[in-house]
């Protein structure tokens, strides 16, 4: 199968440090191309993948200080992959609302993957759109007053050999939280349960120019570098170490997260999580199995004291079967296929023809 992958291009693929959607791409992207598919991706020059690299600019867009008009740069991406539209059986797009105006004008199929959250803004571009095939990362994601054709729900994964696991917590016990420092992520609420529990508390995390209010009065003041630790953004090796070598890591939000790569991160280095259940925590998170979901701070207090009696080992084994690349890969392929499935079904061409287009 012939497949364009569309990444945005304000970090690299794969990040070097944060970046998600970014991670996603690129282990799809490497999967495909190790399963035979040929693969174009449009993403920052800098990227580093196993598929045929598109670039319209050199490198991920933060690292360039002359550029200030982001969204020229997105548009001119989307042209060189829709210019090119019949080079392809299927564009996969991870850009949000931003591929739905090209993929409505173009006859070769766009699948478009929901990473983020909708509002009341690019809810109308959506409801525009709202028959293009889309892609949940989880069932919570999903809003059905827009009623969008949700094809699928494929979960993020992680390569599970990439992170070290950690068969005993680090002593001293401490707590670990990753994420921005962001009210959405509840950093704030990560501090009170440390403090109320009385185990210290190391956090990692970039603070984005719109929260440096928010962590300047919520967060820094209880930083005393001892109890209360922030250790800024960290790397991949650095995450893992961090969140392999706690007792457990908080993931206290406030928002309805569409997925949580932390989470998975965590439990594959052996880590139970304590989360509360907003978005997409209790499909991740298997209570009393690879951590707890609760409902407020209190139970997430509570649960602190429980964490022992959940397998490290067990933690890591759940990741691998339920957000292994596989696993997310075969979900893909399976959504690639009905929405060609379905184009042809409808242009009443015999899947013989089909197929023998695809090979």
């Amino acid at each position: 199968m012939r497949i364009a992958q569309i990444a945005p291009l304000w970090e690299r693929v794969p990040p070097p440090a944060y970046g998600g959607i970014e991670l996603v791409v690129g282990l799809l992207t490497d999967e495909l191309v190790a399963r035979g598919h040929e693969v174009t991706l449009f993403a920052s020059g800098d990227s580093i993948t196993d598929a045929k690299l598109s670039a319209i600019h050199p490198q991920a867009l933060r690292l360039d200080p002359d550029i200030k008009e982001y969204g020229i740069y997105e548009m001119l991406n989307l042209v060189s992959v829709y210019e090119r539209a019949e080079e392809f059986d299927i564009i996969h797009s991870h850009m949000g609302c931003a591929a739905l105006p090209y993929a409505k004008l173009c006859k070769v199929p766009t699948v478009h993957t929901l990473h983020g959250i909708f509002t009341r803004d690019n809810a109308k571009m959506y409801s525009y759109a709202k028959d293009q095939p889309y892609i949940s990362i989880s069932n919570s994601q999903r809003e059905p007053q827009l009623d969008l054709n949700c094809v699928s729900t494929v979960y993020n994964s992680i390569r599970v050999s990439d992170h070290k696991f950690f068969p005993q917590p680090d002593e001293p016990q401490y707590l670990a939280f990753l994420g921005r420092m962001s009210p959405e992520k509840g950093p704030h609420h990560a501090i009170e349960i440390a403090k109320r529990v009385g185990i210290p508390l190391k956090m990692a995390g970039k603070i984005d120019p719109v929260d440096e209010q928010f962590y300047n009065e919520q967060i820094a003041p209880h930083v005393d570098g001892e109890f209360i630790q922030f250790l800024g953004e960290a790397n991949h090796n650095q995450k893992n170490n961090l969140m392999g070598q706690a007792y457990a890591t908080l993931f206290p939000i406030t928002w309805r997260e569409p997925f949580g790569l932390v989470m998975i991160e965590s439990m594959a280095a052996g880590t139970p999580v304590i989360g509360i259940e907003m978005g997409s925590v209790g499909e991740v998170i298997a209570d009393g199995v690879s951590g707890f979901v609760c409902q407020n701070v209190d139970q997430c207090v509570d649960a602190v004291a429980k964490v022992a009696n959940i397998s490290r080992q067990g933690c890591r084994d759940y990741v691998a079967r339920k957000f292994g690349v596989q696993a997310m890969t075969n979900g893909y392929e399976a959504a690639y296929q009905a929405i060609l499935d379905e184009k042809w079904s409808t242009n009443g061409h015999s899947k013989a023809i089909r197929s023998l287009s695809l090979v």
